[in-house]
């Protein structure tokens, strides 16, 4: 009964028209919910397929069709000490240079509320997505709308609702990563 619901339906969806190419999950969220095949980095979980390594210090000679970052890039810099507020920014970057030019795809969603500082890049465009798309609990239910930025601005993590009130959803193309190089 929490923003999972949306988030994990929108990434399997993802994972779905993307087998059988190279993916990325920054954060292991999906294997917790069905069986995966594809790379993970995490920092800090151990699991089957999952690099224990620093986003921001991730490198590959891969290149990968898909990336996806289900509520895991709000962590990173602001869960950690000492805390780092320039880190999510360049971990964004450092994914963006990991997608295939061609054709590949970055997907995260963020939960507004949670990290102030995440917050606050979004509203400025510090962090900027090709697209960007925003969800709005409406119910203890858990019912969610798409909304505008001006509606989930000033969510509130874990009120009214558990968990996240209001989401981004952040789309990164690699061709168009690739030409602002």
């Amino acid at each position: 009964m929490n923003e999972r619901a949306v988030e994990v339906s929108l990434a399997v969806d993802l994972f779905k028209k993307n087998e059988n190419k190279k993916i990325l999950e920054v954060g292991n969220v999906i294997s917790n919910y069905f069986n995966t095949l594809h790379d993970i980095v995490d920092k800090y979980e151990k699991g089957h397929n999952v690099i224990n390594e620093d986003v921001v210090d991730f490198h590959s000679n891969e290149k990968y069709d898909l990336i996806v970052s289900v509520s895991t890039l709000e962590h990173i810099g602001w869960d950690e000490s000492p805390r780092d507020d320039k880190k999510i920014p360049r971990a964004i970057e450092n994914l963006a240079k990991l997608l295939n030019p061609k054709s590949g795809l970055m997907f995260v969603t963020l939960p507004i509320g949670y990290n102030t500082v995440l917050d606050k890049l979004i509203r400025d465009k510090t962090i900027k997505f090709h697209e960007q798309y925003y969800l709005r609990r409406i119910s203890k239910n858990n019912e969610w709308i798409e909304a505008s930025w001006d509606d989930v601005r000033g969510s509130k993590f874990g009120n009214p609702f558990p968990g996240a009130n209001g989401l981004v959803v952040g789309i990164i193309h690699g061709q168009d990563y690739s030409k602002n190089e």
